[in-house]
């Protein structure tokens, strides 16, 4: 006769994870029926027992709750763990980079995937407490450079793949991208003796959404301390060939992430600016040659060094 199969450990009980959120014992019953957010492993007949791993996700629901969130929308979020897997077989390469280049090298990413993950799951959650304290700590360790190529490139690119194939996350993304603006903005406020006297210019091309990526660029630079001006995203030629002009910019930088943005002929009128910036741009968006006096990086840390070494000369 086959041996009996050993009984799983025993878990918690409605009434002791009740009393560990707060709740009445009825309330985790409705959530189990409207939303299941029950026990993973309940079987039929069996009483109700809780895993730690129950316990966690239940946690989380109570947190986004108190937070002022539906139950159903917490639970929803808690649940939808398609990102987090998604993040988790997909491999990072530098070929799945390009749809959100600057792309960083390839032997840069074995340290980042747990913590990629880690950011992913709190964003999934709407935690941006935790996506805060992760970026931030990162940030303070590693910097800008590596916090960008390791860290939030590869999750925003995950987020991305997320929403491409399922149309949602959306929400995800935009807590994301608050949250890294944020944390990136106090590392460039922190500037005070900038070593240059022209500033750098940064923006994105016409009709051009993308551009957080000038956001963790102008870190980066700050770290080194270079000071910069930002325009951000949309910004028409008229406007930075008028911004350059009553800044008189040592170097501009203009971002470009779809081909329909990566007009660069419109740039040679920086070059008839005096005293004449360098002119540089950046993402997979510029389609044809350089013209000359525009020179072309490829790399999020290739921007930052090429820029330095413009400020230094």
């Amino acid at each position: 006769m086959d041996s009996a199969a050993p009984s799983p450990a025993p878990g918690l009980t409605v009434a002791a994870v009740a009393r560990h959120l707060g709740v009445a014992p009825d309330t985790l019953r409705t959530w189990d029926r409207r939303y299941g957010l029950g026990p993973a492993e309940h079987r039929a007949g069996a009483h109700r027992r809780y895993s730690m791993a129950d316990l966690a996700r239940l946690e989380q629901v109570r947190r986004l709750i108190n937070a002022g969130m539906q139950p159903g929308d917490s639970a929803r979020v808690v649940l939808d763990s398609a990102l987090v897997s998604q993040l988790e077989s997909v491999p990072i390469t530098v070929q799945a980079l390009t749809d959100l280049r600057l792309a960083p090298s390839t032997e840069q990413f074995a340290p980042s995937t747990a913590s990629a993950r880690g950011l992913a799951r709190a964003a999934a959650a709407m935690d941006s407490g935790a996506c805060r304290a992760i970026i931030n700590e990162h940030l303070g360790r590693n910097g800008v450079v590596w916090t960008w190529e390791t860290l939030l490139a590869p999750t925003l690119i995950g987020i991305g793949e997320q929403w491409q194939s399922s149309g949602r996350v959306i929400e995800v993304e935009h807590l994301l991208t608050q949250v890294i603006e944020s944390c990136i903005g106090t590392v460039t406020d922190r500037l005070r003796a900038p070593v240059n006297v022209r500033p750098v210019l940064l923006a994105a091309a016409p009709d051009e959404l993308h551009a957080l990526v000038l956001t963790a660029l102008a870190g980066a630079l700050a770290e080194r301390h270079i000071e910069v001006r930002l325009l951000g995203p949309r910004v028409p030629t008229a406007a930075l060939l008028r911004a350059a002009r009553r800044c008189g910019p040592v170097a501009v930088f203009v971002w470009s992430q779809i081909t329909e943005t990566g007009d660069v002929i419109p740039l040679a009128g920086l070059l008839k600016i005096r005293p004449v910036p360098a002119v540089v741009i950046g993402g997979p968006g510029w389609a044809g040659p350089t013209p000359p006096g525009v020179k072309q990086v490829y790399g999020f840390a290739e921007a930052v060094s090429k820029i330095a070494r413009i400020v230094g000369e």
